[in-house]
């Protein structure tokens, strides 16, 4: 949630600003049995019934071993179970790095062990002023760097130009919902066209539609659901490989007056829909400082709801017919700067952060907590790099990083980077 689409003259501000102080793999998923429904939600049963597709998994991005193969990874999967994942969440920052700025941070994500890297495809950078225009240029970079690099692209389908967007919000938001969605679909099959030749296969649709900053109309089930249910046939018509996720659900209560439905709530009415079936994973935002990922409270944590806590994201997929379901957790971290004093202990009330020796222990435990969870596959770190100096007026929000806005790393960096090479190291033990 705390994730904010920087608009492209700010983010190019930052990223210019920030050139001269320098910004300083592995997943065999388990194999998913899908059913594949295109149309419109009403209709999408009679359309096209169901299509087993056992060969598509993750596996087939850009960061696996040219040999690699379903197969392969199938049989991985069933004789040492299943191998989380990693990865950094970049919002839409990794898009207007220089090309410097940008192999750096891959190469820290290299460093920590990470292997997939979130990345916003906004449709009103690649189509700001009309449908007839494309400019690819910017997210090619992003690419090909991460193949140079051996890192899988997880594209993040999300922002409407103004052109294309609901009339309602068009003049005063990028996360107003399009108002003909398969003009969104169409933007979706051209972009899975161009990146399933290098490589990218796993797209996740839109980016926590459950909560108004980002679906501006107020989330709508029904409406995101015919969003999937235009866009994901999209993309598989071009792309037999293709692996969707779900997009990434906000952790909230349902609260009225904010426009916010609760993460266990919409998803429930997806599955009432029938949109589960148009995906392969579903992904989910749980934040908890200070209390770290690991600990749980009588009342249930955004951790706990996962498969914990009483009607939790696991057992609602099982009760819409997706037992099993993947879950990936495309964002969760800490801040380390904001209004009013840092947490320091887990009992801290009342902040908006913490300090950076407790956003250490957070990514520790992240780590291990996320291990023990068997329906999560791959966890994300929101986010690499602060997008903006700490100062008397910045919001939280802007200091997730793992790095300081002028590219020193945090304490959270070395924490995160040794908790998953012992992890990894367990897991080679155990191999």
């Amino acid at each position: 949630m705390p994730h904010q689409p920087l608009s492209q003259a700010s983010a190019h501000r930052r990223f210019r600003a920030a050139e001269q102080s320098g910004i300083k793999r592995r997943l065999l998923g388990a194999l998913v049995s899908v059913a594949v429904l295109g149309g419109s939600v009403a209709t999408v049963v009679a359309l096209t019934g169901a299509t087993n597709s056992p060969s598509r998994t993750p596996d087939d991005g850009i960061g696996a071993p040219a040999s690699a193969s379903s197969s392969t990874a199938s049989t991985s999967s069933s004789v040492h179970g299943r191998d989380l994942s990693f990865g950094l969440s970049f919002g839409d920052t990794l898009t207007w790095m220089t090309d410097g700025q940008r192999s750096e941070a891959m190469n820290d994500a290299k460093e920590l062990g990470v292997r997939w890297l979130r990345v916003d495809l906004s449709w009103r950078n690649i189509q700001p002023d009309s449908a007839d225009q494309y400019a690819w240029d910017r997210f090619d970079r992003v690419v090909d760097a991460a193949r140079a690099h051996g890192l899988d692209v997880l594209p993040t389908l999300s922002y409407t130009p103004r052109w294309a967007a609901d009339p309602n919000c068009a003049s005063t938001s990028q996360t107003c919902p399009p108002a003909d969605n398969r003009q969104f679909a169409e933007f979706a099959r051209r972009a899975a066209e161009r990146y399933a030749p290098k490589g990218v296969h796993t797209w996740e649709i839109w980016n926590e539609p459950n909560i108004k900053p980002f679906w501006k109309t107020g989330p709508d089930a029904k409406r995101y659901a015919a969003l999937l249910a235009a866009t994901a046939p999209a993309i598989r018509s071009v792309d037999q490989h293709a692996y969707l996720l779900l997009g990434g659900l906000a952790a909230v209560d349902t609260i009225p007056s904010r426009q916010y439905v609760s993460h266990k709530t919409f998803l429930a009415e997806l599955g009432r829909l029938g949109a589960l079936k148009q995906v392969d994973a579903i992904s989910y935002h749980p934040y908890s400082a200070p209390l770290l990922p690991s600990t749980g409270t009588p009342t249930g944590t955004r951790f706990q709801d996962i498969d914990r806590t009483k009607d939790n994201l696991v057992a609602i997929l099982a009760r819409y017919g997706r037992p099993g379901m993947p879950i990936w957790l495309t964002e969760t971290g800490a801040p380390t700067w904001g209004q009013g004093k840092a947490a320091d202990s887990e009992e801290a009330q009342g902040t908006t952060h913490v300090t950076p020796r407790l956003q250490a222990e957070y990514a520790k435990d992240l780590v291990t907590a996320s291990a023990a969870i068997p329906s999560v596959d791959v966890v994300f770190w929101f986010s690499y790099r602060d997008v903006e100096p700490e100062t008397p007026n910045s919001r939280s929000s802007r200091h997730y990083g793992l790095t300081y806005y002028d590219g020193r790393r945090k304490p959270a960096f070395a924490a995160f980077e040794q908790a998953i090479r012992s992890y990894q190291k367990k897991q080679g033990e155990q191999d």
